[in-house]
């Protein structure tokens, strides 16, 4: 990228601004709308510069989902830690962060389970496993701390939810998507804490 002449090039730096840059360009355009050609003119990067910092574009795509991974699950756990120690309200303030996300003029819906889904073999698909996985992490974590009587499954639906929400947010322009997923996801939270009828002697429950 051009830098004052006799300026010496910081490769941290480099490196850093071409991931910023094809992070929204690809974001925007997606994996396949954009040819390494455009996508070093648009970075400001020769290919020489580009296949030095990541190889190819496989190994920039698969360093922008993960550099975006980081970001997502960073905000969405700093969401629910500052919500305190209630973990229903941890799970409504993930919730709420999505919604505001959902709102935002740009938002296209989840950046690595769209690339997952057009390269479906190679660095998205495992990118993409590997980001369900860690929020999976956090809503079973926040499960468990409830007390839920089974926090892995529970930790489960409450992925669908957020994915599901996600989904209907990006493609059917669902206002309302992270709410609704909200309650639905505080419903299922009581329910796993409510202590089950124990069968009397008799046959009744009691």
């Amino acid at each position: 990228m051009p830098v004052p002449k006799g300026a010496s090039l910081d490769p941290a730096q480099t490196r850093a601004t071409i991931l910023r840059a094809a992070t929204t360009l690809l974001y925007e355009r997606g994996l396949d709308g954009v040819g390494v050609a455009e996508l070093c003119a648009s970075v400001g990067a020769s290919k020489e510069t580009l296949y030095r910092h990541f190889g190819s574009k496989d190994g920039l795509v698969q360093a922008v989902l993960e550099a975006r991974s980081d970001h997502v699950v960073r905000w969405l756990r700093e969401a629910a830690d500052g919500a305190g120690d209630d973990p229903a309200d941890q799970l409504a303030a993930v919730f709420d962060a999505l919604g505001s996300w959902y709102a935002e003029p740009a938002f296209r819906g989840c950046a690595i389970v769209n690339a997952s889904t057009q390269w479906h073999d190679g660095p998205p698909r495992t990118v993409a496993a590997r980001h369900l996985d860690r929020h999976l992490d956090l809503l079973t974590g926040i499960a468990r701390q409830a007390g839920a009587r089974d926090p892995e499954a529970l930790g489960r639906q409450l992925l669908m939810l957020v994915e599901g929400a996600t989904v209907l947010a990006d493609h059917r322009g669902e206002g309302e998507a992270a709410e609704l997923a909200k309650q639905a996801a505080l419903a299922l939270l009581r329910q796993a804490l409510q202590t089950p009828r124990v069968p009397s002697l008799s046959g009744r429950s009691t």
